[in-house]
């Protein structure tokens, strides 16, 4: 067995002690079977990657895996494949659209009743505040609105503290790294999900300035995960179709399919969410992929509207024709002049000053408050009820500054408003008055969106309501963003984007040919350009709930002013998180420095290979002292006129061959014994981690001594690179096929047939300047 490699989940052995590393390389470094010397890879080089092999999932590290987006072609692949029938294919692409046609129709549901749990509650809240208000208990009112918000907020930390920390925050860095290849521990688990729903609930009823659209992305993500796994030998759900299903690959495009739902669930907007699956979310696309998102989200978007028209009469409790965020501003005339074109370039300005500042402060927050939630889940309870008492404090208290204003004459809707929304809330006013600010800080989130695009009534709001406004939105989303409950950034975005864009609209007034209403529409597309880095999908996003197409040139247009300048400052918010919680993501494009080196410069070691007939002993020594994944095959002599790269076989393979105990007592191919005793779903991946692990190998002494065939396992067509290609195109390939491990073969002849093994940490610019820190100024 041959030596030098580093691998994507560890270290390289760097776990051993010595003692343990010197025996194994006893063990290894031996003398063939055909009597050749077997010298280790790289001897010169014991370079070990240390780098990113852990990441932050809730307010816990844990070790992070790379996913198998690759198809194994081993023999047992392809005797399947040929054994495959036309009807078993078409089963396969029949339960293929099956599984996300359910993914749409679960997201639906899911999206809708989580709707109508946050319009009841937050309902039954504003109610009893404004019934205490109008009696003039104005210290019980506070004491009711404080109280509920509270005991909303702990429950929704609870949840996620003690049962899924995962949970936690939007959801969308996890989905979008694991999209990228990248596993970590429960992000997608079903403990996840259900913590996610009633998380969210609790939490945008709890009145955090927070929204649910981040978490169902996520949401839709775990519910296409729970229903691409594949059936469970646990509990004997093992339906033959199911099993064509046990793959990354295609659980990959299940959660794309998913995460699209999800968006198309909770802004009803379906071409919306096929836009930001490509554009934000997934690392691979293809235009079967483009197919599948785009009927899940129609499905999606049918249930939510046959649900909405049941709803109308008044059959779901509070939530009447609201709570799905549609922002109808159609009736506005959206004929502009050089006025409106001047403020909108100041809008997309502004929008990315603000944007950048935000997500600056956002990552400072975030990186406080670990410190805190390391600490355990009380403290995470703790920050969560101490963020509720300040919101309920500045949702009740900044009102009191804005001064009373009478009731337009000729509305069509009452004022001051009865009930829990409206635009005209009474608050501390007399008969016939209204105070503004109350409108917008005592209302569900959705709900202060929708007045902020009103345009019935220009002067609704005073500027000086709209600057209290959008300074406690502001500041409020960012220190509640990062607390121990579900959490999304689009709603906060929207309110304090929508927030200065009306300031812009009341100030030019009659200058502007558009009124109030698009302002605040133009002023939100500014924040999250500026805070999100994407144009394409938040613009159709838009379209798609204001229902006002004649806005496309304006906000196109905002959206790119806002996003250029954002992008001279720094990254987007969730490309911010991603790289905050350590999680190894691979960009699209390579660093410039990465062309001042070549793959073999940065290839780590120790590498431990097999020979195609190896002996039990040096395999079991191989998995008990390292967590590679992935080993090198190489055949030699007599199996082979020279030393030659049979191919790469993985680890999870290893477990289930010598659990199978198909040995020989001599160094014989056995091949054909093994292809007769497998099947190829026997080396399929299970769901949730729940495989074979090396623990579960029982091995007696006699069995070591024996030997095993890895030929009919092993991946004959791995994916390879010569040692001088440069280390950008390296990287580049890497992602773009969505790889685990890349070969990297030698370019002369006359040496071992492999030179290492490059993998997702080997990419890492900890790893790399690690290496060669003089490349750290051009970096």
């Amino acid at each position: 067995m041959m030596e030098n490699q580093v691998d994507i989940e560890n270290d390289g052995g760097g776990g051993m002690i010595d003692e343990e590393k010197l025996d194994l390389e006893r063990n290894f470094s031996t003398i063939s079977e055909s009597g050749s010397v077997r010298e280790p890879l790289l001897k010169s080089k014991s370079r070990v990657n240390n780098t990113s092999q852990i990441a932050i999932v809730g307010a816990n590290v844990y070790p992070i895996e790379s996913l198998d987006y690759e198809i194994v072609e081993n023999d047992l692949f392809k005797q399947d494949w040929r054994s495959r029938k036309k009807v078993q294919i078409f089963q396969y692409i029949f339960l293929k659209w099956t599984l996300v046609l359910l993914i749409g129709l679960s997201t639906g549901l899911v999206g809708f009743f989580s709707n109508i749990g946050v319009e009841n509650i937050a309902g039954f809240k504003l109610l009893l505040t404004n019934n205490l208000m109008l009696e003039k208990k104005y210290f019980q009112a506070f004491a009711a609105l404080a109280g509920c918000n509270v005991v909303l907020a702990t429950c929704a930390a609870a949840l996620c503290a003690l049962i899924a920390p995962a949970a936690a925050g939007s959801g969308i860095p996890e989905v979008k790294a694991y999209l990228n290849g990248i596993d970590a521990h429960s992000i997608l688990a079903p403990s996840t999900l259900l913590v996610k729903i009633f998380g969210s609930i609790l939490g945008v009823s709890a009145g955090f300035v927070v929204g649910k659209e981040g978490p169902m992305v996520h949401t839709g993500a775990c519910i296409a995960n729970l229903l691409g796994q594949g059936g469970s030998r646990k509990y004997h759900l093992t339906w033959r179709w199911l099993k064509y299903f046990k793959n990354d690959r295609d659980r990959r495009d299940l959660i794309t399919c998913g995460a699209a739902a999800g968006v198309a669930a909770a802004f009803r907007a379906p071409v919306g969410g096929v836009l930001f699956a490509l554009e934000e979310i997934a690392s691979w696309w293809r235009s079967a992929l483009l197919w599948r998102t785009f009927f899940t989200t129609a499905i999606v978007a049918m249930v939510l509207r046959s649900l909405i028209q049941f709803c109308r009469g008044g059959n779901c409790g509070l939530f009447g024709e609201g709570g799905l965020i549609m922002f109808d501003v159609n009736s506005g005339v959206s004929n502009y002049n050089t006025v409106d074109v001047l403020a909108l370039i100041l809008i997309g300005v502004l929008g990315g000053l603000l944007g950048s500042l935000y997500n600056y402060l956002v990552d400072k927050v975030l990186r406080t408050y670990a410190v805190i939630n390391e600490r355990g889940p009380a403290f995470k309870i703790l920050l969560v009820m101490s963020v509720s008492i300040l919101t309920s404090c500045c949702s009740y208290g900044l009102p009191w500054l804005a001064r009373c204003i009478p009731c337009p004459v000729g509305l069509e809707e009452k004022c001051p408003t009865i009930g829990r929304s409206g635009n005209y809330k009474n608050f501390q006013c007399p008969p016939g008055h209204y105070n503004d600010l109350a409108s917008l800080f005592l209302n569900t989130n959705d709900d202060a969106i929708r007045n902020l695009f009103s345009s019935t009534n220009s002067n609704e709001f005073h500027i000086s309501t709209l600057l209290i406004f959008f300074a406690g939105v502001y500041c409020l989303g960012i220190i509640t963003y990062g607390i121990a409950i579900p959490s999304g950034l689009f709603i906060p975005v929207i309110l304090a984007g929508a927030s200065y864009g009306r300031i812009f609209g009341r100030a030019l007034g009659s200058l502007s040919n558009l009124n109030v209403g698009l302002f605040a529409l133009l002023g939100a597309a500014s924040f999250l350009g500026g805070t999100m880095r994407m144009t394409v999908s938040i613009c159709v996003i838009l379209l798609e709930l204001t229902n006002n197409l004649l806005m496309l040139p304006l906000v196109m247009l905002v959206l790119l002013i806002s996003k250029t300048v954002a992008d001279s400052f720094n990254h987007g918010v969730y490309d911010q998180i991603v790289k905050m919680k350590g999680l190894p993501f691979l960009e699209a494009h390579a660093e410039p420095y990465m062309r001042n080196l070549v793959a073999g410069d940065v290839c780590s070691g120790p590498l431990l290979s097999f020979s195609g007939v190896e002996k039990v002993g040096n395999i079991v020594h191989a998995l008990k002292y390292t967590r590679h994944n992935g080993f090198p095959v190489i055949d030699e002599p007599p199996f082979s006129e020279t030393p030659e790269l049979c191919g790469l076989v993985l680890r999870s393979h290893l477990l289930v061959l010598l659990n199978g105990k198909k040995f020989t007592k001599q160094c014989v191919l056995s091949g054909s014994n093994i292809l007769r005793r497998f099947h190829a779903f026997d080396f399929a991946k299970p769901g949730s981690g729940k495989g074979l692990k090396f623990e579960d190998l029982v091995i007696t002494q006699e069995e070591m001594e024996m030997y095993v065939d890895l030929h009919p396992i092993t991946n004959t067509s791995p994916y390879t690179v010569v040692e001088s290609m440069s280390l950008a195109k390296a990287a580049i390939l890497f992602r773009q096929l969505g790889l685990r491990h890349l070969c990297v073969v030698p370019k002369k002849t006359g040496r071992a047939p492999i030179v290492g093994i490059l993998t997702r940490h080997d990419f890492m610019h900890e790893h790399i300047l690690n290496l060669y820190p003089h490349l750290v100024h051009h970096k």
